[in-house]
């Protein structure tokens, strides 16, 4: 089963994370298909904390991908900020 979910990155304390379509039984941070996006949530006041290809997403859940619960409140703020900004 294919899952969007974040993989950590980033050094000790400086936590960055990339969303993206893996397969579940992969690890965390291991073999991923597709790179969906990324949260950064020590971000500074003029850096970019969160950027989602949402087509890319919509695409993964209608191909069955589930959304962690973690990415599904992130694609839920970040579609509300893109439609309220247009």
């Amino acid at each position: 089963m294919v899952v969007i979910r974040m993989a950590r990155g980033g050094s000790k304390k400086r936590p960055f994370y990339n969303l993206v379509a893996a397969d579940s039984r992969n690890r965390r941070d291991g073999r991923f298909i597709e790179r969906v996006g990324f949260y950064n949530p020590v971000a500074s006041d003029s850096a970019e904390k969160l950027r989602i290809a949402l087509d890319r997403v919509e695409y993964w859940t209608k191909t069955g991908a589930q959304l962690s619960p973690a990415v599904e409140r992130l694609v839920k703020d970040y579609s509300a900020k893109v439609s309220a900004a247009a």
